[in-house]
């Protein structure tokens, strides 16, 4: 079927009382066998959801405006697909390994593929070619990459569960006789959603989304909460409640051994005499007071370290203009008095105050000033 009218090849097989049965030769019977018109609801709508968390991360990496809207759901097979196409389209398959068990299909237009990847490669998105580049390829690939894994997160925010993709595989379909798909057979009947895509004002066009049957089913259940559990079979409630059994079973043995081995150190405890304990009072040696000032002899082992001993004439702030603006020549005003004791530092550490004197045509300071305990903590906390 397509576009929502039997082929006369169908209306045939109807009125010749043909099942509804589904084989590789069978063409697709009407939509109300494979799907309900809720199920058509629910799948558009979660369509809406995940592509647009798709157009979001490809409007991040082409930086332009991009709007996937208005999704179509309708049956159809990749037979009729090869039909309806204008080929070359590229073609991006993932297979859902958790979480949902299926495939996934996306299908993009060349020329739209070709504005996204002239976008991505720092281009306007006017292009005139009608085949891509390797390069452009790869580019339009990892867009495409990107928006099925955020699709794949949006899905797994709606059906609060992890859903794990395999690396996607793409390819470029320019030809009709190849098939579409490794996994899905060419009659087939598949789950097609169409969505108007628009970037900017550059494309105004169409992307396609493709789902097999039991993908489609596996998601509609999950939403409307009739997902069946089938890994809960008769023989695996019987093992589990086997197992439960069994568990019970090693608890109470647990609890038997346990009340044993507390009556076994009672009774103990009782035929055991108790034995005096002697107690006394706890001495400590007293404590000898260390000298405010050691000089102890292992101060002999330290007096020959040199240290670094530095005097700061003054300090001051200049923006980065200022700096740039310095020359041979220049001045530079310090934020101290001309008359104002220099610090004397030793290993980067304040220590004393002093005043620059000459010293045989060589600069020297002169102490004047010892910096206290306080100031010399306070120092060190800097």
């Amino acid at each position: 079927m397509s576009n929502g009218f039997l082929s006369q090849e169908e209306i045939d097989s109807l009125l010749n009382g043909g099942t509804n049965s589904i084989s590789d030769e069978a063409p697709v019977k009407n939509d109300d066998n494979v799907i309900t018109d809720m199920e058509r609801d629910l799948l558009g709508e979660i369509g809406n959801i995940s592509m647009g968390s798709a157009s979001t991360a490809l409007s991040q990496i082409i930086n332009q405006s991009v709007n996937i809207t208005t999704p179509v759901v309708s049956i159809t097979t990749l037979k009729d697909l090869k039909e309806e196409f204008k080929i070359p389209n590229m073609v991006l398959e993932v297979e859902y390994t958790s979480g949902i068990m299926g495939r996934n299909v996306l299908v993009i237009k060349v020329p739209d593929a070709a504005v996204i990847a002239n976008l991505m490669m720092g281009g306007d998105g006017k292009v005139s070619a009608s085949e891509l580049s390797e390069i452009e390829i790869s580019a339009v690939q990892e867009a495409m990459n990107q928006m099925i894994g955020s699709a794949a997160t949006s899905m797994a925010t709606m059906f609060a569960r992890e859903i794990n993709i395999s690396p996607p595989h793409s390819r470029i379909w320019n030809d009709d006789t190849e098939p579409l798909s490794e996994e899905i057979t060419e009659n087939e009947p598949i789950i097609k959603v169409c969505f108007r895509m628009t970037i900017g004002t550059l494309v105004d066009s169409e992307i396609m989304q493709l789902l097999p049957i039991t993908t489609a089913k596996k998601v509609v259940s999950i939403m409307m909460g009739t997902e069946e559990n089938t890994s809960l079979s008769e023989e695996s409630i019987i093992n589990t409640e086997n197992t439960k059994e069994s568990i019970i079973n090693t608890e109470n043995t647990k609890e038997s051994q346990k009340e044993d081995l507390v009556k076994n150190i009672e009774e103990k405890e009782i035929e055991k005499p108790m034995e005096k304990v002697e107690v006394h009072t706890a001495a400590f040696e007293p404590l000898n007071q260390a000298p405010v000032h050691p000089t102890g002899k292992n101060i002999d082992l330290i007096l020959d370290v040199p240290l670094e001993i530095s005097v700061v004439l003054g300090r001051t702030k200049k923006s980065i203009k200022d700096i740039l603006n310095l020359g041979v020549g220049s001045l530079i005003e310090l934020e101290k008095l001309a008359e104002e004791p220099v610090e004397i530092l030793v290993n980067g550490k304040k220590v004393a105050y002093g005043e620059v004197v000459v010293v045989d045509e060589n600069f020297g300071v002169r102490i004047t000033n010892i910096v206290s305990n306080i100031e010399r903590v306070k120092s060190l906390k800097e």
